[in-house]
């Protein structure tokens, strides 16, 4: 049975229709697939389709979110990423992924799949094979993993919890913005499952990195990010670079982990954009 909802259906149809390379944007925990607009119009100025489907379930607002937050309990990395390849699947070309958090990491397991013609994954959560463990991600986690019940429930972040691990680099005045524009409530089971990779030989965190059909792959890092801190980046760059496709790395100061929606949000995507472009065509 297909997990596509019929305005995912309809964003399909009009990318197919367009006839262009089309950019499949992955969100993250703790945002809607709202958060890609500002992305979906600069790639679309530039001469691309986009479609930025939800993870299943998920609702059509932050509004609608917050009034029932458990609709997001109980999702899971492996059927998120299948909700997004059964999506891909219906393009009538392959296209490009770009995913942040973990979004990102999911991107990487759909290039891992070979579906993809090339691919960015932005401050991207760990995967199996990813070792370092800083203390500012386990702060950062501490939010659902201090607690073993929440791998069942659906938990938002407090201000300070947002503030810590999201936008530590910015004013308390836009911190406070972006957390009522964009927060909302989000599944414990992923940051279980990326916290017990390494000791799970099945774990869905998983990703393929030696296929030689994954194409190239850009990861972004902000420097200052406390939840995806340099050591994860530079672990995960590591393991990817092993691939025979191309495999870059921009690392970008003074940002945090909310880089793709804050108010430098077009620092990143112009990196992604640039890259895309450069490699997409081959």
């Amino acid at each position: 049975m297909s997990t596509l909802t019929d305005t995912e259906i309809q964003e399909i149809e009009t990318a197919n229709k367009r006839g262009t390379r089309t950019v499949v944007f992955v969100h993250g925990l703790w945002l809607l697939s709202s958060s890609w607009d500002a992305w979906r119009a600069l790639f679309e100025d530039n001469g691309y389709a986009t479609i930025a489907p939800g993870w299943p379930d998920d609702p059509g607002s932050v509004e609608e979110a917050r009034q029932d937050p458990s609709v997001f309990a109980h999702k899971m990395v492996g059927s998120v990423t299948d909700h997004y390849l059964e999506a891909i699947s219906e393009l009538d070309q392959p296209p490009i992924v770009i995913g942040h958090s973990f979004g990102g990491l999911i991107t990487m397991k759909i290039a891992g799949q070979g579906v993809a013609t090339a691919s960015v994954s932005i401050d991207n959560a760990p995967f199996q094979g990813v070792l370092p463990i800083p203390v500012s991600s386990l702060k950062s986690s501490s939010a659902v993993l201090a607690n073993p019940t929440n791998i069942g429930k659906a938990v938002a972040l407090t201000f300070e919890q947002f503030k810590y691990g999201w936008t530590n680099n910015l004013s308390d005045e836009e911190s406070a913005e972006l957390y009522e524009k964009y927060h909302v409530a989000a599944s414990g089971v992923p940051l279980f499952q990326a916290a017990t990779a390494n000791f799970n030989p099945f774990a869905e965190t998983k990703v393929d990195t030696k296929n030689p059909e994954r194409g190239p792959m850009l990861l972004v890092s902000g420097d200052n990010d406390n939840t995806v801190p340099w050591a994860i980046m530079e672990a995960s760059f590591k393991l990817q670079s092993r691939n025979p496709g191309i495999t870059e790395l921009v690392r970008l100061p003074d940002r945090g982990h909310s880089l793709t929606i804050d108010s430098g949000w077009k620092e990143v995507a112009d990196e992604s954009l640039a890259f895309v472009t450069k490699y997409a065509a081959a």
